[in-house]
């Protein structure tokens, strides 16, 4: 059974971005250096050939997983949200216990996580241990570096 995944808005625009971008022009620039390369001779011992056959089955096999990933794709509603809780979505800000420092998050989806734009993956290990957890509350991350603590100080949408 396949994995569903959750996006916002934003996410899944940019999966459709992406996915009609390589199925048009991605397609007509590999088809185009397999017809230069095609042009340059003898196919058994072309070297570009191969690498732009490569190169086209790479981008069909990209396509076909993200054509997979925007099919078992959901669009998160966060109108039913407990907003109480850390959730997807959830803008959190927290303290981490060891140093002492605050820290601001945004949980979202696997995909959509940038950890410059302060995104977190609610897979990764700090977005696992805030899932549910209400203000005042203590999450307990694993982390490679050993356990981190952080209390959890504000919850927005």
């Amino acid at each position: 059974m396949a994995k569903l995944s959750y996006y916002t808005q934003e996410g899944l625009d940019k999966l459709r971005d992406e996915l009609n971008y390589l199925r048009t022009k991605g397609r007509v620039e590999i088809a185009k250096q397999i017809a230069e390369a095609r042009d340059k001779g003898d196919l058994s011992e072309n070297a570009e050939y191969d690498a732009a056959k490569d190169a086209q089955g790479l981008l069909e096999t990209k396509i076909a997983k993200l054509e997979e990933l925007l099919g078992n794709a959901r669009l998160v509603d966060n109108t039913n949200i407990d907003p109480s809780k850390v959730s997807i979505l959830s803008i959190v800000r927290v303290k981490n216990m060891k140093v002492n420092k605050e820290f601001t998050y945004t949980l979202v989806a696997e995909e959509e996580a940038d950890l410059k734009l302060s995104k977190i993956s609610v897979q990764s290990p700090i977005g696992k241990a805030l899932l549910g957890k209400s203000v005042g509350e203590i999450a307990e991350a694993q982390a490679p570096a050993g356990q981190i603590n952080f209390q959890v100080l504000e919850i927005s949408r």
